[in-house]
């Protein structure tokens, strides 16, 4: 196993990824390939979190920022993975991307996004993403769509003229990776596979059978 400090060296990927030093560096070269093939939605991504007991929910969301502090999604703080995430505040997720055959997996501790970067990202969605937002009792019954979309009129009328604020339950959530995994497809079930594991300041990296 190789000892490496993040970010360390910068720059290039080399062309057999699993000899990549730097898994932020790998993984901004392997979104950009996803972003221009993947016909829809390329930085969807399926999210494991688990309640006190330990029971697992998995859900499709989009990852909306990340960097070497971690991955980040935003979510209704009241729903089941907000829940989950407040009684067991760890996380794992997976984004596949087909046409490429390639994914990657992650899984760490989850914490909160600071409240201004919950305000700028909030700020930067479509109007009606942020009413919905205001309206949605996430996860809990509805009895009806024409209820939502009442509701949802119904706040359009009242910040016709305002801005639409961020409702305080309505926040970000970052996974701090203690590992990240890059897998491709290959021929024969002979993928390739590398994990790099969080080693203090730097990361462990090691190649796995398929």
């Amino acid at each position: 196993m190789d000892a490496l400090k993040i970010g360390d060296p910068a720059g290039a990927v080399p062309e057999d990824f699993t000899r990549a030093e730097d898994p932020f560096a790998l993984f901004a070269a392997w979104m950009r390939e996803a972003e221009a093939a993947e016909p829809e939605d390329p930085n969807a991504m399926a999210l494991a979190t688990a309640d006190a007991d330990g029971l697992p929910d998995v859900r499709i969301v989009l990852l909306k920022g990340w960097d070497a502090q971690g991955f980040v999604f935003y979510t209704n703080r009241d729903s089941a993975k907000g829940t989950e995430l407040a009684q067991n505040p760890q996380a794992a997720l997976v984004l596949h991307w087909k046409s490429l055959r390639r994914q990657v997996r992650v899984r760490g501790p989850v914490s909160p996004v600071t409240a201004a970067e919950a305000d700028a990202y909030f700020a930067s969605r479509h109007p009606q993403s942020r009413l919905g937002a205001h309206a949605s009792r996430q996860s809990r019954p509805l009895a009806d769509r024409a209820t939502l979309v009442a509701e949802v009129a119904d706040l359009a009328a009242r910040y016709e003229n305002e801005p639409i604020p961020r409702p305080e339950y309505w926040t970000g959530f970052r996974i701090a990776p203690l590992a990240i995994e890059f897998w491709q497809n290959g021929d024969y079930r002979l993928h390739d596979r590398v994990r790099f594991t969080r080693a203090g300041a730097g990361w462990e990296r090691a190649r796995l059978y398929p």
